[in-house]
């Protein structure tokens, strides 16, 4: 289409052509005031003179209609998912995207919306962000498909800035009900054995007869609480951790009939257990070199308080040293071995020997503390291989290796066995074959290893460290006394603190050191599920998703050894995997609180901002699908089944021609006219 325009292009900048107006207008008004007979003939040349220097010009334009735009934003959060919300939200995009189709001068432009992680549905920062690369002059209506839980609103919707109307549909139906359970507070640290608690809060539109909700509490997949809670208040509810490390906590509110979702009657935590302090105790026997090596590893660690006694002097020594020149400290054996053995997260014997000092009984307590959950490290030296060997005691049922009476004293290389390639206190400290890259070590105590995991080999593939879980505790064996020549670099030296520190932390029951444990990770919408053992072989797991649907995984042993799995994660929230009596968490699509915080449909939050934009809201569930309309500018947008469209009318400039209106020959012509016609009538008077 063509479409015509009267411009100007003047001559002269507009500034210095105002001015020669308004002198013209002066002189020509002076004329008049004067009765001068040529005053109309000045004015009509001044005109002509002005319109030349303006140069009025008519453009033709080429005109190319463009179409009214229209930006279907499709909410896809977590709380979509729900009831029949999916299937209302493809049949409404189905109806539209037919309907728009069918409509000439229309161009549909889809913007897709996902829950963000953190934040909630950001319906208006998307929206805005739509607009930003949009060509707002075309812009005919805005469809939002959602169910009204938007968490970026702004405050005054005064302030929403709608080119065109904003027109909602809103999924899910009216008055629906469910119920929430979030958690307010609760430690991200906690000191294992010390009281701790969590605070809940449950809403819930439609309680029972007695008026509270009850609610589980699990630590690790172990129920540890069950509790009636009362809806709108906070509620404490006490646990105790009972290991370091990591522990997942799930607090679980009863499902009710007819719920909307059970994605949120469910919220998990973790906290870090941490010890307050950590016990020591080191009796060491004759002193030797590698005495100063247990005092730097355990001195080194602040949250260590370490109890060391080392036997000087043995009672058998009858050297004529006087009374007043020995220790006056007696050595507490009743004290520590009695009344505060359990106390104590680990006890280290190194190069201990019987010596009269710790009659049997203390022996027997030792034994007994390690069997009810204590943690024990014998170093062993030559002593071990005597009549006096720690052996011969009761700590017999707890040690794993029974000495064979032959000490090996020539040069060797520590070397990791099969199970201690995989095992985490040795992993990753050698290569998986050929010669050890670090020193030598020349004495070794032989022992008889029975029932008990051999991670490190020494003289003719004899054990050289040994671990073993007695009862509830936990027992190792080093033996040799020979890991101080690692930490004095002779030959290169080797991963001797390293060794040593996993060994206590084993010992201690630091959780990142199980050999056997389950974890879970995800990757994008893929959760891999890996099952660490020291038995290579395939293992059985029991999914549960968040909705509470559970299936089967099979995770299959690699090359490394370790089971794994891999599974799409098909639904938003938590997924617990169990394998036996271990238990991951993973969340491969973290739902945002603000999101399960409320997930049932609403119209209170969207209904202003459409009244602002001249647009309406429907509910899908009642109202159906709303035919759509053209409208021009300013009319009504919606009326009664209908949705309107605005007619902006924009057009792209295919060509342009401009005439001038007065040339410069004609211009010239016309002031040479009036000039002269000007000076007749004022000469003949």
């Amino acid at each position: 289409m063509s479409a015509f325009s009267l411009v100007l292009d003047p001559h002269l900048p507009w500034w210095l052509l105002a001015a020669l107006t308004a002198i013209g207008l002066v002189l020509v008004a002076f004329s008049f005031w004067r009765r001068a007979r040529g005053a109309v003939w000045r004015l009509l040349f001044l005109t002509l003179l002005l319109l030349f220097l303006a140069n009025p010009i008519l453009r033709r334009e080429e005109r190319a209609p463009l179409d009214d735009l229209v930006l279907l934003l499709a909410d896809r959060s977590p709380s979509q998912s729900l009831g029949d919300r999916p299937a209302q939200l493809a049949e409404a995009e189905r109806a539209l995207r037919e309907r728009l189709a069918h409509m000439p001068g229309i161009e549909l432009r889809e913007v897709p919306l996902e829950g963000e992680a953190r934040q909630g549905t950001r319906l208006f920062s998307r929206l805005n962000e739509a607009l930003a690369e949009s060509d707002r002059a075309r812009l005919g209506a805005v469809i939002a498909l959602t169910d009204g839980e938007v968490h970026d609103a702004p405050a005054d919707p005064a302030t929403f800035d709608g080119p065109a109307p904003l027109h909602v549909l809103l999924t899910g139906r009216p008055g629906e009900s469910d119920r929430q359970l979030t958690i307010e507070q609760a430690p991200s640290f906690g000191v294992v054995g010390e009281q701790q608690a969590l605070v809940v809060r449950v809403e819930d539109g439609a309680l029972g007869s007695d008026g509270t909700v009850p609610v589980t509490l699990r630590q690790d997949g172990r129920v540890v609480s069950r509790l009636a809670v009362k809806p709108g208040e906070p509620t404490r509810i006490p646990f105790k951790l009972d290991k370091a490390g990591t522990t997942v906590l799930e607090a679980e509110a009863a499902v009710r009939p007819g719920e909307l979702t059970t994605l949120n009657n469910r919220a998990v935590v973790e906290v870090s257990g941490v010890r307050d302090r950590l016990r020591v105790l080191l009796v060491s026997g004759q002193p030797y070199p590698g005495l100063r090596v247990w005092r730097n590893l355990l001195k080194a660690d602040p949250a260590v308080d370490l109890v060391h006694f080392t036997i000087l002097r043995p009672p058998e020594k009858q050297d004529g040293t006087p009374i007043r020149e020995l220790a006056l400290i007696a050595f507490p054996s009743r004290e520590l071995f009695e009344v505060k053995l359990n106390e104590f997260d680990l006890i280290i014997f190194d190069r201990y020997s019987r010596r009269g000092l710790l009659p049997s009984v203390y022996l027997e307590n030792v034994a007994r503390y390690v069997e009810k959950g204590g943690a024990l490290l014998e170093a062993s030296g030559p002593q071990f291989t005597e009549p006096m060997s720690l052996y011969r005691t009761p700590l017999a049922r707890v040690l794993p290796g029974r000495p064979s009476g032959e000490l090996f004293e020539r040069g060797f290389k520590p070397t990791l066995t099969e199970v201690g390639r995989r095992h985490p206190v040795t992993a990753g400290l050698g290569p998986d074959g050929g010669e050890p890259p670090w020193g030598r070590w020349f004495r070794q105590v032989d022992v008889e290893a029975e029932d008990a995991q051999v991670l490190m080999t020494g003289v003719a593939d004899r054990p050289l460290l040994i671990l073993k879980r007695v009862g509830e505790g936990r027992v190792a064996q080093l033996l040799s006394d020979h890991a101080w020549l690692w930490a004095r670099g002779f030959e290169g030296g080797g991963p001797q603190a390293l060794l040593l520190r996993r060994l206590v932390h084993w010992l201690m029951k630091e959780p990142q050191l199980e050999e056997e444990a389950l974890h879970a990770r995800s990757s994008g919408d893929e959760i891999l599920v890996e099952r660490q053992s020291l038995e290579s072989r395939p293992v059985d797991a029991t999914v549960t998703t968040p909705s509470g649907r559970e299936q089967p995984l099979h995770l299959v042993p690699e090359a490394d050894g370790v089971a794994r799995a891999r599974f799409k994660a098909e639904e938003d929230g938590v997924y617990r995997i169990a394998a036996g009596e271990h238990t991951a968490y993973v969340s491969p699509r973290p739902i945002a609180p603000v999101e399960l915080a409320d997930m049932r449909a609403t119209d209170r939050i969207v209904a202003p901002f459409a009244e602002a934009s001249g647009g309406t809201v429907r509910w899908l569930a009642t109202d159906g699908v709303p035919d759509l309309r053209r409208i021009e500018p300013h009319r009504r947008a919606f009326g009664r089944g209908w949705l309107g469209i605005e007619h902006k009318g924009a057009y792209r400039v295919l060509g342009m021609s401009e005439t001038p209106l007065l040339p410069a020959w004609l211009a010239l012509a016309f002031l040479l006219g009036a000039a002269t016609v000007a000076w007749w009538r004022e000469g003949r008077s």
